[in-house]
């Protein structure tokens, strides 16, 4: 599945662009391109992540994705039921920009995460992006970014997350560019599949990735079930519920849900 703005070159009689037989002569050519680009970016991608740790992977691979693309921050978030749990980010502002669409539940990283497909908001300052997302787009344009790339992780069939990609201006990606953010996304879909896992208590010693995002994931579904307690609802209000006060307070879903644990945050008082 293609970008959600992508525009089909089909001719709409079932034939193709060139006629009956859908040859295309340049075709060749822009294939053995895409493939001296794919090779050129893996080998980028390799030197500049050479001798990372299992714990450093994430964030090298989140700078990585700055240093190639022209965009200003990335960070990756992992899907989660309900609220997409981010597992690291190039620096703050994108690690800022990032927790906004988890505490609103909306943005293009979880389209894309619905779709399976990149979405792409190339001008959340004007026309048709602020209007999809209007309290996002303002939002992250006061945070400094005015387009967001969001690029699924995974295959056709699962999406484990998604790789978002920050720019300071409007602006669209180039072909090769959105292809090179692919690549860049399925490295990372690699990368993290690889990755020792909490439960496998780590490989020759090494900690965990997984250990503190598993911390506050599990800390917001804790909160999300004092709240239903407090307040007799549901799981989907009380999800409604955390994310609204966050908003409200100007603070991250995480950080509302710490509170909430520790007893400091009760929703059934005024």
């Amino acid at each position: 599945m293609g970008p959600t703005n992508d525009r089909s070159g089909a001719s709409g009689d079932g034939r193709g662009p060139y006629g009956a037989s859908g040859s295309d002569p340049g075709r060749p050519a822009r294939d053995a391109e895409r493939d001296r680009d794919g090779v050129r970016a893996v080998d980028e991608i390799a030197e500049r992540v050479r001798g990372a740790g299992p714990g450093e992977m994430p964030h090298r691979l989140c700078v990585v994705a700055v240093e190639l693309l022209p965009v200003t921050g990335a960070s990756v978030s992992l899907a989660a039921n309900g609220m997409p749990v981010q597992l690291s980010a190039s620096d703050e502002q994108a690690a800022r920009v990032g927790e906004i669409q988890a505490t609103l539940g909306d943005g293009p990283c979880r389209h894309a995460a619905r779709l399976g497909a990149p979405v792409l908001a190339a001008d959340l300052t004007d026309g048709r992006d602020p209007d999809r997302w209007p309290v996002f787009a303002q939002q992250a344009t006061a945070a400094g970014v005015q387009a967001v790339y969001s690029i699924p992780l995974g295959n056709g069939a699962v999406c484990v997350g998604t790789l978002d990609l920050y720019r300071d201006t409007p602006g669209e990606l180039s072909t090769r560019e959105l292809r090179t953010a692919r690549l860049m996304a399925g490295v990372i879909t690699v990368a993290l599949m690889a990755l020792p896992h909490a439960e496998d208590g780590g490989s020759g010693g090494e900690e965990p990735w997984l250990g503190g995002l598993a911390t506050d994931h599990d800390q917001v579904y804790q909160a999300i079930g004092m709240i239903m307690a407090q307040l007799g609802v549901g799981e989907d209000e009380a999800l409604a519920r955390l994310r609204a006060h966050a908003f409200a307070h100007d603070r991250t879903a995480v950080e509302v849900a710490h509170a909430v644990v520790s007893h400091r945050q009760r929703f059934d008082i005024d």
